[in-house]
């Protein structure tokens, strides 16, 4: 008996997705979640900032990179939205002229929730790999953790494990540590008058 064809989903799928979901298209299948909680939001807006300031301006440090929250990645066949991606401004030297981009990130960096930790741990890691980006970060906002992960050859090898009150100096960042806790600010008693 042959095995049954099955659709892969298409742009056109995802673009009918509700706005108020983040819609992906992963190893050909329309996956959807609701956007971010605010203790997700403000880790990635944090760490964002963090980067920015120090590896894109180079004002408190080497510059060199470009930075962008949410982007629609275009990896082969599948469409994937990193909460922050970054790229060494040699390899991005001029805005795509589509909403999407097709470079593959040289970093990558999902906020863990409940609703995407299943495909950032899993399909998404393989698929970032296979693109070639060379780095992986997951931060979990609610363990006050960060799992950083270079890309050896086909494997990616878990360079680093930081946990709250710890310092984040892990590649590719390593030339600007940064305290972990600053990435969460409900995390952080209010200071005293």
């Amino acid at each position: 008996m042959a095995e049954p064809v099955i659709a892969h989903a298409t742009y056109a799928d995802l673009e009918a997705v509700p706005d108020h979901l983040v819609a992906e298209i992963i190893d050909g299948v329309l996956e959807t979640h609701p956007r971010p909680r605010p203790r997700h939001g403000r880790a990635a807006g944090r760490l964002a900032a963090e980067l920015l300031d120090t590896f894109e301006r180079g004002r408190r440090g080497p510059g060199g990179w470009i930075f962008i929250v949410e982007p629609e990645l275009h990896l082969g066949r599948d469409v994937v939205v990193p909460d922050i991606a970054g790229w060494t401004a040699d390899r991005f030297s001029a805005e795509p002229e589509t909403a999407f981009i097709t470079v593959p990130p040289d970093w990558v960096c999902e906020i863990l929730s409940p609703s995407t930790a299943r495909l950032d741990r899993g399909p998404k890691r393989r698929i970032y790999g296979t693109a070639g980006s060379g780095h992986y970060w997951l931060l979990d906002p609610v363990a006050g953790e960060l799992e950083a992960f270079e890309l050896a050859g086909r494997q990616w090898l878990l360079l680093s494990t930081v946990q709250r009150g710890e310092t984040v100096a892990v590649a590719p960042f390593a030339a600007a540590p940064f305290p972990l806790d600053d990435l969460f600010p409900f995390d952080t008693p209010p200071s005293e008058a």
